[in-house]
C-alpha cells in the first residue's frame, strides 16, 4: 500500500502541477458562472416592455384600459383611424412598439389587429390580450348589462382547477429541480470522461516507452494501477472543491451585488406569486406584470445544495473508480494506439446512454425503467442526483443504489488488476477477445 501512496502522490503532482490543470480550474467554473449569470438575467418571464398605441375613433375604451398599472406595458390612445402604413412610417410614431385597432364592430365580431415592430414574447402577446378583453368586458357590460362591472365579475369567475400528483400532493417535486440534479450527474461523466481519459493516456504512454518496466521493477502491477488512479482521482477531486469555490463565491457575489433585489420579499408582485390569491383570478395571475426570475429562486431557495452535495461526492467517487478501472484496462490491454481508440468507443457510449438516462429519469421519474436504471452501476450517479433532486418517496434507494455502485467499482478493480497484471507488458500485438479472456483467467 505504501508503494500505492508514493504513486498517487507522483501523480497527483504532476497533473496539478501542469498548466492544463491550472487553466481549466479557473476557466470551467468561469464558464458555469457565465451561464448561470445568462440564466438569471433572461430567466424572468416578463424582460420585455411595450409602448402600445390605441387606435379607438369612435372611443369605445374611454381612454382607458388598466384601473392600475401595468410596468411592462403603456397604453397610449389616439382618436382617430390610422393606417398601418401611416404607423409604420410617421414619424411621430416611432416611439410606439405597437398599434391596436379598436372599431366599433369588435364588441360584436371579437376580432382586432395588434401591428408590432418587432414580434413580442408569447407572454407579452397574452397579457395584451387579457388587458384588452377585460377592458371591453367591461363596456359591454356597461351597455348591454342592468348589472355593475363588480356584479358581473361575481358572476364570471373562471373555474380554477389545480393538478396535483397524488403521490406529491404538497408539489415538492419539480421538473426545473430535476434539471439541478441532470446538472449535477453531467458534472459528474465530465469530471470521470475527463480524468479517465487521462488514466488511458498515462498507461499507453508508459507502455509505449517502456518506462512501465522500469517501475515494475520496484512495485507491484496492481500496486501501480491503484497508485496511478488514486492519485489522478485525487487530482480530479481538488479540482472538483476548487470548481466548488469559485462558483459559491461567484453565487455569493451575485446575491450581493447583481442580483440583490430579486430575492427582496418587499420588491416582489405578490400577485404573481400564487393562485391562492382570494381576489384574483387566474389570468390576472398569469398575465399579471411582473414575475419573479425563476432560476434565481430556485439557485438561491430551493436547492438543498446540503442533501445533494454530500451524495454527490460518494457517487463521483464511486464513479470514477467504476470507468476508471475501464480506462486503465484499456490501457494496459491495447498493443496499438489505434486499439485502445476501438476499445475506448464501448466507453463512451456507455457514458452516452448513462447521461440520456438521467435525461429519461428527468421525463419519466416514477416509470419501472426509471427505478431499475437507478441500481445499474454505469448510469447509476446520474439518474440518483436526478431522482435525488426530484425528491425521493424512499429514502433507502440511494444507499441501495451506492452500495451496488462501490460493490461493482471494486469488482471492476478486481477485474482490470488482472488484465493490467497480464496486459502491462505485452508490446506489439493486436488486441482480441480472446486474449481479454485468456488473460482474465490467468492468475
Amino acid at each position: 500500500m505504501k508503494n500505492s501512496l508514493l504513486i498517487a502522490i507522483r501523480e497527483w503532482k504532476e497533473r496539478v502541477g501542469s498548466r492544463s490543470f491550472l487553466l481549466f480550474s479557473v476557466l470551467g467554473p468561469m464558464v458555469v458562472l457565465a451561464l448561470i449569470y445568462m440564466l438569471f438575467v433572461f430567466g424572468g418571464e416578463s424582460k420585455q416592455h411595450w409602448n402600445v398605441l390605441i387606435a379607438d375613433p369612435t372611443g369605445i375604451l374611454k381612454d382607458r384600459v388598466l384601473n392600475d398599472d401595468d410596468q411592462n406595458i403603456s397604453y397610449s390612445f389616439a382618436d382617430n383611424y390610422i393606417k398601418s402604413e401611416e404607423f409604420r412610417d410617421a414619424k411621430k410614431f416611432q416611439g410606439f412598439d405597437a398599434m391596436l385597432e379598436i372599431n366599433e364592430q369588435i364588441l360584436y365580431t371579437k376580432v382586432s389587429h395588434v401591428f408590432y415592430r418587432q414580434k413580442p414574447s408569447a407572454q407579452m402577446e397574452k397579457s395584451v390580450q387579457y388587458h384588452i378583453e377585460r377592458r371591453l368586458e367591461e363596456v359591454m357590460v356597461d351597455r348591454f348589462a342592468d348589472f355593475s362591472i363588480q356584479e358581473y365579475l361575481k358572476i364570471k369567475q373562471p373555474l380554477n382547477l389545480g393538478f396535483r400528483d397524488v403521490y406529491d400532493p404538497e408539489g415538492q417535486k419539480s421538473d426545473l429541480e430535476g434539471w439541478v440534479g441532470f446538472f449535477y450527474g453531467i458534472i459528474i461523466f465530465v469530471f470521470v470522461f475527463l480524468f479517465g481519459m487521462t488514466i488511458l493516456r498515462s498507461v499507453s504512454r508508459e507502455k509505449s516507452n517502456r518506462i512501465v518496466e522500469v517501475l515494475l521493477a520496484s512495485v507491484s502491477p496492481n500496486q501501480l494501477m491503484l497508485g496511478k488512479i488514486i492519485g489522478i482521482g485525487l487530482s480530479a477531486l481538488v479540482q472538483f472543491l476548487i470548481w466548488a469555490v469559485i462558483i459559491g463565491a461567484g453565487l455569493f457575489l451575485m446575491r450581493e451585488t447583481l442580483f440583490p433585489d430579486m430575492l427582496n420579499a418587499a420588491n416582489l408582485n405578490v400577485q404573481d406569486l400564487g393562485i391562492e390569491a382570494a381576489n384574483q383570478s387566474y389570468g390576472e395571475q398569469y398575465f399579471s406584470a411582473r414575475e419573479y426570475n425563476q432560476f434565481v429562486e430556485l439557485v438561491y431557495n430551493r436547492v438543498r445544495f446540503s442533501v445533494i452535495l454530500p451524495f454527490f461526492l460518494l457517487f463521483f467517487i464511486g464513479g470514477y473508480f467504476f470507468y476508471g478501472a475501464l480506462f486503465a484496462s484499456v490501457g494496459a490491454t491495447m498493443g496499438s494506439e489505434s486499439d485502445g481508440q476501438q476499445f475506448v468507443l464501448p466507453i463512451i457510449i456507455m457514458l452516452i446512454l448513462a447521461l440520456y438516462s438521467g435525461y429519461y429519469v428527468l421525463n419519466y421519474p416514477e416509470s419501472p425503467m426509471a427505478g431499475f436504471l437507478q441500481y445499474l452501476p454505469f448510469t447509476s450517479p446520474v439518474v440518483v442526483m436526478v431522482k435525488l433532486a426530484q425528491g425521493y418517496e424512499h429514502g433507502y434507494e440511494i444507499y441501495v443504489s451506492l452500495l451496488i455502485l462501490f460493490i461493482s467499482a471494486f469488482a471492476m478493480l478486481a477485474v482490470a488488476s488482472r488484465l493490467y497484471k497480464n496486459g502491462i507488458l505485452q508490446f506489439g500485438h493486436r488486441v482480441r477477445i480472446k486474449h481479454i479472456f485468456k488473460w482474465l483467467r490467468k492468475t
